[in-house]
């Protein structure tokens, strides 16, 4: 879709410089120049929401808490259990 205000705009353009009234080509060049600025805008949003990320990737909160409470209990097993009867105090 921006492709075609920027293709707008250059026949804005051509008619402009093609025309031999004042009038006509100051309303054809206000016209491309709006062109070009729909069309460049247009261009941009496209490239910002390729970027972006999915939101079916993000993380809901329900999910986060269950996702740490998982990683502290694997922490929890992997590590030696301390007792302090068995310690010897030498």
């Amino acid at each position: 879709m921006p492709w075609l205000f920027l293709l707008l705009a250059l026949g804005a353009l051509v008619l402009a410089f093609s025309t031999t009234s004042v009038a006509l080509a100051a309303i054809a060049l206000l016209l491309a120049l709006v062109f070009i600025v729909i069309g460049v805008l247009g261009l941009l949003a496209q490239r910002v929401g390729n970027q972006s990320r999915s939101e079916a990737m993000m993380v809901d909160p329900a999910e986060l808490r269950r996702l740490r409470e998982q990683a502290e209990a694997r922490r929890a097993a992997a590590q030696p259990p301390s007792d302090p009867a068995t310690h010897d105090p030498r």
